[in-house]
């Protein structure tokens, strides 16, 4: 039988690997960031501008639900109290 013995890499060895790979790591994300198209000062405006008006009309219809489902449950439970 034939001796198979491989060296395994050393503490040092794999330290310098870490390293190697948080070095590579970065690189890649400045690479990948180069990529990005990043909006205008324009574009920034008009999207906030829509979330902020599509968030006030959600809570107008979320508060016009709970009215009206406030105003059942009170019709129900004094219509209940009655009995």
């Amino acid at each position: 039988m034939a001796d198979n013995t491989t060296k395994k890499p050393g503490f040092f060895a794999k330290v310098k690997n870490v390293f190697k790979g948080i070095g590579k790591f970065f690189r890649d994300t400045k690479s990948e960031l180069k990529k990005v198209v990043w909006p205008t000062k324009s574009q920034i405006i008009n999207n906030s501008i829509v979330v902020i008006a599509v968030v006030i009309i959600a809570s107008v219809f979320i508060l016009l639900l709970d009215m009206l489902f406030g105003g059942i449950m009170h019709f129900v439970l004094d219509a209940a109290s009655k009995l």
